[in-house]
């Protein structure tokens, strides 16, 4: 089984090359371009995957791969992320449009069995009802970030319908690892709270999400790669515990038994939606068990040697 994963040196892209490459019938490719990846989340015990440092956007660089490799499956998960980076560069945003058109083309050209697609919870937009389904929720976002992620998903429905390219979609919620940059909420929490710096918040901290961990979230992917529950089809992923950021600071200040202040900032322009929180209830009936609660999470990670080395760094 030959598997493309694009950005597979980010936070999920690199879990998820891991637990492929964990399998004896796998041959796993992982393309980045290293611009918010790193090195450091590529898999490191086994041999059956390679990496290539190739621009996901460019139909010269994806051409050769995948021309090359005649992949079964694709695992599209390239993008430029984060709320704050989004919306300082909306230009390069609007640039993985391509990034999509492109990988979506060599995969019906190339006899892909199926293209999995990483669309986000910011597809939802303010939250117009609890919890968000797959298809009963509207989606009515602005933000360039989600507006790309929606295209997306037409993308993928259009390509079926025309080309008859099968697909699946999953719309991440905020899933949390020992991969996960610095720069997103729990990490930079716990790398605040660690070293006795300030918390900091974003407005007022009543703003709710969910997280997922990153266990939870690489296992129902595997589910969905290896049955046909979710072929052609949209899937949260996602946990539905709520929880508001500035509880979360408080959590995390107590897990590391830190002398940190929350501190609170100026709200953000735009993106930070009020409150997240999915119907995962077919996740759930996927895995056959409970999602990992926060808390157990959160001992999860503290205990794990490779994010303490990235917290270090």
């Amino acid at each position: 089984m030959r598997v493309l994963v694009t950005g597979g040196a980010g936070h999920i892209g690199g879990s998820l090359g891991a637990a492929l490459a964990r399998r004896a019938d796998c041959e796993v490719v992982l393309v980045d371009n290293l611009s918010t990846g790193t090195r450091s989340n590529l898999p490191s015990d086994k041999d059956n995957w390679s990496f290539i440092k190739a621009d996901v956007n460019s139909v010269v660089d994806m051409a050769a791969i995948m021309t090359a490799h005649s992949f079964d499956y694709v695992f599209h998960y390239a993008a430029v992320v984060g709320v704050r980076r989004t919306q300082e560069n909306p230009v390069s945003v609007l640039d993985d449009l391509q990034g999509i058109r492109v990988v979506l083309d060599l995969a019906k050209n190339t006899n892909v069995k199926r293209v999995f697609f990483s669309s986000s919870s910011e597809v939802y937009g303010e939250p117009v009802g609890f919890p968000q389904h797959e298809h009963t929720t509207p989606l009515n976002s602005k933000l360039p970030y989600a507006v790309v992620k929606n295209v997306g998903e037409a993308f993928c429905r259009s390509y079926y319908q025309e080309y008859g390219l099968p697909y699946t979609i999953f719309r991440f919620f905020n899933t949390y690892g020992p991969r996960q940059s610095t720069d997103f909420v729990i990490s930079k929490f716990i790398r605040a709270a660690r070293r006795g710096e300030d918390v900091t918040i974003y407005g007022d901290g009543s703003q709710t999400r969910t997280f997922c961990h990153i266990d939870d979230n690489i296992e129902v992917t595997m589910k969905c790669l290896c049955s046909t529950e979710t072929v052609n089809d949209t899937l949260n992923v996602g946990h539905d515990r709520e929880i508001s950021i500035l509880e979360l600071a408080k959590l995390v200040i107590d897990k590391t038994g830190s002398k940190s202040e929350i501190v609170h900032l100026p709200p953000l322009k735009a993106g930070d939606m009020t409150r997240r929180q999915p119907n995962n209830s077919r996740m759930i009936e996927l895995l056959g068990r409970p999602l990992i609660d926060l808390e157990t999470g959160l001992d999860m990670l503290l205990e794990d040697d490779s994010f303490q080395r990235r917290l270090a760094g």
